[in-house]
Protein backbone atom coordinates (compact mmCIF):
# COMPACT_ATOMS: atom_id res chain seq x y z
CA UNK A 1 0.00 0.00 0.00
CA UNK A 2 1.57 3.15 -0.92
CA UNK A 3 2.42 5.76 1.94
CA UNK A 4 3.66 8.97 2.47
CA UNK A 5 6.17 10.23 5.34
CA UNK A 6 5.32 14.19 4.39
CA UNK A 7 4.60 16.32 7.18
CA UNK A 8 4.24 19.34 6.77
CA UNK A 9 3.90 22.09 9.88
CA UNK A 10 2.70 25.59 9.57
CA UNK A 11 2.47 28.53 12.42
CA UNK A 12 -0.40 30.92 12.22
CA UNK A 13 0.34 34.77 13.06
CA UNK A 14 -0.31 33.97 16.62
CA UNK A 15 2.32 31.42 16.78
CA UNK A 16 0.10 28.14 16.94
CA UNK A 17 1.82 25.42 14.70
CA UNK A 18 -0.45 22.47 13.00
CA UNK A 19 1.10 19.62 11.66
CA UNK A 20 -0.77 17.51 8.88
CA UNK A 21 0.81 14.42 7.02
CA UNK A 22 -0.57 12.95 3.65
CA UNK A 23 -1.20 9.20 2.99
CA UNK A 24 -0.99 9.30 -0.70
CA UNK A 25 -3.48 7.22 -0.70
CA UNK A 26 -7.29 7.99 -2.83
CA UNK A 27 -10.24 6.56 -3.45
CA UNK A 28 -10.45 3.85 -5.91
CA UNK A 29 -12.97 6.13 -7.78
CA UNK A 30 -13.56 9.68 -7.68
CA UNK A 31 -16.89 10.37 -9.85
CA UNK A 32 -16.70 14.23 -9.51
CA UNK A 33 -13.92 15.82 -7.77
CA UNK A 34 -14.41 18.92 -5.50
CA UNK A 35 -11.46 20.40 -4.47
CA UNK A 36 -13.20 23.05 -2.06
CA UNK A 37 -14.87 20.64 0.17
CA UNK A 38 -13.24 18.16 3.24
CA UNK A 39 -14.14 16.10 5.90
CA UNK A 40 -12.45 16.22 9.44
CA UNK A 41 -12.75 13.57 11.63
CA UNK A 42 -11.51 13.38 15.44
CA UNK A 43 -9.98 10.08 16.00
CA UNK A 44 -10.89 8.80 19.57
CA UNK A 45 -14.40 7.19 20.92
CA UNK A 46 -15.24 8.93 16.76
CA UNK A 47 -13.71 7.12 14.49
CA UNK A 48 -12.43 4.44 16.73
CA UNK A 49 -13.36 2.73 20.10
CA UNK A 50 -11.56 4.45 22.92
CA UNK A 51 -8.48 6.64 22.68
CA UNK A 52 -5.71 6.18 20.58
CA UNK A 53 -2.60 6.62 21.98
CA UNK A 54 -4.32 4.10 24.94
CA UNK A 55 -4.16 1.13 22.56
CA UNK A 56 -0.37 1.87 21.38
CA UNK A 57 0.60 2.12 24.64
CA UNK A 58 -1.29 -1.36 24.93
CA UNK A 59 0.83 -2.76 22.43
CA UNK A 60 4.14 -1.46 23.66
CA UNK A 61 3.04 -3.13 26.81
CA UNK A 62 2.50 -6.29 24.94
CA UNK A 63 5.98 -6.10 23.71
CA UNK A 64 7.58 -5.30 27.04
CA UNK A 65 8.58 -1.56 26.66
CA UNK A 66 7.15 -1.36 30.11
CA UNK A 67 4.43 -3.33 33.15
CA UNK A 68 0.79 -4.35 32.71
CA UNK A 69 0.53 -2.78 35.88
CA UNK A 70 1.67 1.35 34.35
CA UNK A 71 -1.27 0.04 31.74
CA UNK A 72 -3.67 -0.50 34.00
CA UNK A 73 -2.63 2.75 36.07
CA UNK A 74 -2.85 4.85 32.73
CA UNK A 75 -6.50 3.34 32.43
CA UNK A 76 -7.34 4.60 35.69
CA UNK A 77 -6.25 7.86 34.71
CA UNK A 78 -7.98 8.16 31.81
CA UNK A 79 -11.15 7.19 33.67
CA UNK A 80 -10.43 10.01 35.97
CA UNK A 81 -9.51 12.89 33.58
CA UNK A 82 -12.90 11.81 31.75
CA UNK A 83 -14.53 12.22 35.01
CA UNK A 84 -13.06 15.18 36.62
CA UNK A 85 -12.58 17.12 33.03
CA UNK A 86 -9.81 18.96 34.23
CA UNK A 87 -8.14 21.27 31.57
CA UNK A 88 -6.89 23.48 33.44
CA UNK A 89 -3.76 25.36 31.38
CA UNK A 90 -1.27 23.28 34.46
CA UNK A 91 -2.51 20.34 33.34
CA UNK A 92 -1.60 20.80 29.69
CA UNK A 93 1.65 22.07 30.46
CA UNK A 94 2.14 19.03 32.46
CA UNK A 95 0.56 16.63 29.45
CA UNK A 96 3.32 18.63 27.23
CA UNK A 97 6.30 18.24 28.79
CA UNK A 98 5.39 14.55 29.33
CA UNK A 99 5.07 13.98 25.51
CA UNK A 100 8.59 15.87 25.65
CA UNK A 101 9.84 13.34 28.07
CA UNK A 102 8.85 10.52 26.30
CA UNK A 103 9.99 10.95 22.46
CA UNK A 104 13.20 11.71 22.98
CA UNK A 105 15.63 9.50 21.17
CA UNK A 106 13.08 7.09 19.71
CA UNK A 107 14.02 6.88 15.81
CA UNK A 108 11.16 8.18 13.90
CA UNK A 109 11.20 5.02 11.67
CA UNK A 110 11.17 2.66 14.95
CA UNK A 111 7.49 4.69 16.20
CA UNK A 112 5.85 4.88 12.68
CA UNK A 113 6.60 0.25 13.08
CA UNK A 114 4.94 0.09 15.88
CA UNK A 115 2.18 2.60 14.70
CA UNK A 116 1.67 0.63 12.02
CA UNK A 117 1.95 -3.25 13.89
CA UNK A 118 -0.08 -1.93 16.48
CA UNK A 119 -3.15 -0.79 14.53
CA UNK A 120 -3.60 -3.91 12.99
CA UNK A 121 -3.49 -5.79 16.27
CA UNK A 122 -5.21 -3.48 18.62
CA UNK A 123 -7.08 -0.58 16.87
CA UNK A 124 -8.66 -2.30 13.27
CA UNK A 125 -10.88 -4.16 15.53
CA UNK A 126 -11.92 -1.18 17.17
CA UNK A 127 -12.48 1.76 14.19
CA UNK A 128 -16.62 2.17 13.83
CA UNK A 129 -17.98 0.67 10.88
CA UNK A 130 -20.80 3.30 10.69
CA UNK A 131 -17.75 6.33 10.95
CA UNK A 132 -15.66 5.00 8.65
CA UNK A 133 -18.60 4.79 6.33
CA UNK A 134 -19.50 8.08 6.80
CA UNK A 135 -15.86 9.37 5.74
CA UNK A 136 -15.83 6.97 2.74
CA UNK A 137 -18.97 8.77 1.64
CA UNK A 138 -16.82 11.59 1.21
CA UNK A 139 -14.36 10.14 -0.69
CA UNK A 140 -16.89 8.53 -3.23
CA UNK A 141 -17.98 12.35 -3.49
CA UNK A 142 -14.67 13.56 -4.34
CA UNK A 143 -13.80 15.13 -1.44
CA UNK A 144 -10.59 14.94 1.06
CA UNK A 145 -10.91 13.19 4.46
CA UNK A 146 -8.42 14.21 7.33
CA UNK A 147 -8.07 12.98 10.70
CA UNK A 148 -7.69 15.18 13.42
CA UNK A 149 -5.98 13.96 16.82
CA UNK A 150 -4.38 14.64 20.10
CA UNK A 151 -1.94 12.01 18.91
CA UNK A 152 1.47 12.19 16.88
CA UNK A 153 1.38 13.41 13.74
CA UNK A 154 3.04 10.05 12.84
CA UNK A 155 0.13 7.89 14.61
CA UNK A 156 -2.90 9.46 13.10
CA UNK A 157 -0.86 9.36 9.05
CA UNK A 158 -0.85 5.65 10.45
CA UNK A 159 -4.23 5.14 11.14
CA UNK A 160 -5.29 7.21 7.82
CA UNK A 161 -2.83 5.25 5.58
CA UNK A 162 -4.39 2.17 6.98
CA UNK A 163 -7.96 3.18 6.73
CA UNK A 164 -7.65 4.75 3.03
CA UNK A 165 -8.54 8.39 3.71
CA UNK A 166 -6.49 11.55 2.75
CA UNK A 167 -3.97 12.24 5.60
CA UNK A 168 -3.50 13.25 9.53
CA UNK A 169 -3.07 16.33 11.16
CA UNK A 170 -1.59 15.95 15.25
CA UNK A 171 0.71 16.47 16.97
CA UNK A 172 4.28 17.32 15.80
CA UNK A 173 7.50 16.49 17.64
CA UNK A 174 11.13 17.95 16.86
CA UNK A 175 12.82 15.26 14.41
CA UNK A 176 16.82 15.78 14.00
CA UNK A 177 18.91 12.73 11.92
CA UNK A 178 15.85 11.09 11.84
CA UNK A 179 15.15 11.00 16.06
CA UNK A 180 13.23 12.55 18.05
CA UNK A 181 14.76 15.43 19.88
CA UNK A 182 12.43 15.85 22.88
CA UNK A 183 10.76 19.15 21.85
CA UNK A 184 7.71 19.66 20.34
CA UNK A 185 6.97 22.08 17.58
CA UNK A 186 4.00 24.13 18.93
CA UNK A 187 1.36 22.68 21.14
CA UNK A 188 -0.73 19.74 21.65
CA UNK A 189 -3.21 19.41 18.87
CA UNK A 190 -6.14 19.65 21.30
CA UNK A 191 -9.23 21.93 21.48
CA UNK A 192 -9.26 25.33 19.78
CA UNK A 193 -5.69 23.86 18.58
CA UNK A 194 -7.94 21.69 15.88
CA UNK A 195 -9.84 24.43 14.45
CA UNK A 196 -6.89 26.51 14.04
CA UNK A 197 -4.57 23.80 12.31
CA UNK A 198 -7.91 23.19 9.96
CA UNK A 199 -8.35 26.80 9.18
CA UNK A 200 -4.34 26.54 8.23
CA UNK A 201 -4.72 23.72 6.17
CA UNK A 202 -7.55 25.06 4.52
CA UNK A 203 -5.71 28.09 3.61
CA UNK A 204 -2.74 25.73 1.94
CA UNK A 205 -5.27 23.17 0.36
CA UNK A 206 -7.35 25.94 -0.77
CA UNK A 207 -10.43 24.47 0.68
CA UNK A 208 -13.97 26.35 1.81
CA UNK A 209 -14.30 25.34 5.11
CA UNK A 210 -18.04 26.51 4.80
CA UNK A 211 -18.39 23.54 2.65
CA UNK A 212 -16.28 21.37 4.64
CA UNK A 213 -17.66 19.23 7.96
CA UNK A 214 -15.98 18.09 10.95
CA UNK A 215 -17.27 14.72 13.17
CA UNK A 216 -16.18 14.50 17.01
CA UNK A 217 -18.02 13.00 20.24
CA UNK A 218 -16.21 15.36 22.45
CA UNK A 219 -17.28 19.30 23.48
CA UNK A 220 -13.40 19.65 23.53
CA UNK A 221 -13.82 19.82 19.72
CA UNK A 222 -16.76 22.78 19.55
CA UNK A 223 -14.09 25.27 18.14
CA UNK A 224 -13.54 22.83 14.72
CA UNK A 225 -17.38 21.77 14.87
CA UNK A 226 -18.25 25.52 14.67
CA UNK A 227 -15.69 26.35 11.83
CA UNK A 228 -17.01 24.67 9.41
CA UNK A 229 -20.12 24.70 7.43
CA UNK A 230 -21.68 21.17 8.93
CA UNK A 231 -20.90 19.36 12.27
CA UNK A 232 -21.80 16.13 13.12
CA UNK A 233 -21.80 15.17 16.28
CA UNK A 234 -20.61 11.23 16.29
CA UNK A 235 -21.23 8.90 19.76
CA UNK A 236 -21.54 12.59 21.51
CA UNK A 237 -20.50 12.95 25.56
CA UNK A 238 -23.43 15.02 27.56
CA UNK A 239 -22.39 18.42 26.40
CA UNK A 240 -22.07 18.03 22.76
CA UNK A 241 -25.20 16.37 22.75
CA UNK A 242 -27.04 19.51 24.24
CA UNK A 243 -24.47 21.68 21.82
CA UNK A 244 -25.90 19.49 18.98
CA UNK A 245 -29.00 19.17 19.67
CA UNK A 246 -29.28 23.38 20.53
CA UNK A 247 -26.83 23.96 16.93
CA UNK A 248 -29.78 21.97 15.02
CA UNK A 249 -26.07 19.83 14.05
CA UNK A 250 -26.62 16.22 13.13
CA UNK A 251 -25.86 13.42 15.44
CA UNK A 252 -24.70 9.99 15.11
CA UNK A 253 -24.45 7.24 17.87
CA UNK A 254 -23.20 3.88 16.44
CA UNK A 255 -22.85 3.25 20.41
CA UNK A 256 -25.66 0.56 22.39
CA UNK A 257 -27.09 -0.13 25.82
CA UNK A 258 -24.10 -1.23 28.21
CA UNK A 259 -21.39 -1.78 25.27
CA UNK A 260 -21.15 2.03 25.19
CA UNK A 261 -20.69 2.21 28.61
CA UNK A 262 -18.02 -0.29 29.21
CA UNK A 263 -16.40 1.75 25.81
CA UNK A 264 -16.26 5.04 27.12
CA UNK A 265 -13.40 3.50 29.89
CA UNK A 266 -10.55 3.51 27.79
CA UNK A 267 -11.91 6.69 26.12
CA UNK A 268 -11.04 10.36 27.31
CA UNK A 269 -12.63 14.42 27.59
CA UNK A 270 -9.04 15.09 27.58
CA UNK A 271 -6.97 13.75 24.50
CA UNK A 272 -4.08 15.17 25.13
CA UNK A 273 -4.07 14.82 29.23
CA UNK A 274 -4.38 11.38 28.51
CA UNK A 275 -1.12 11.13 26.11
CA UNK A 276 0.67 12.93 28.68
CA UNK A 277 -0.47 10.15 31.30
CA UNK A 278 0.40 7.36 28.93
CA UNK A 279 3.97 9.23 27.61
CA UNK A 280 5.21 10.15 31.17
CA UNK A 281 4.48 6.52 32.52
CA UNK A 282 6.15 5.23 29.19
CA UNK A 283 9.45 7.29 29.85
CA UNK A 284 9.68 6.37 33.39
CA UNK A 285 8.84 2.63 33.01
CA UNK A 286 9.95 1.75 29.43
CA UNK A 287 12.30 -1.35 29.87
CA UNK A 288 13.65 -0.36 26.43
CA UNK A 289 13.58 1.68 23.47
CA UNK A 290 13.43 0.73 20.35
CA UNK A 291 16.47 1.83 17.80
Amino acid sequence: MARSRKVTVSTDAHGHTAGWAETDLAPATVPVPDPAAAAFFDVDNTMMQGASIYWFARGLASRNYFTTTDLARFAWQQLRFRLLAREHAGDMSQAKEAALAFVEGWRVDDVERLSEEIFDELMAPRIWAGTHQLAQRHLDAGQRVWLVSAAPVEIGRVIAARLGLTGAIGTVAEVLDGAYTGRLVGDLMHGPAKAEAVTQLAAVEGLDLTRCAAYSDSANDLPLLSAVGRAVAVNPDGTLLRQARQHGWEVRDFRTGRRAVKIAVPSTAAAGLVAGAVTAGLALQRRRRPG
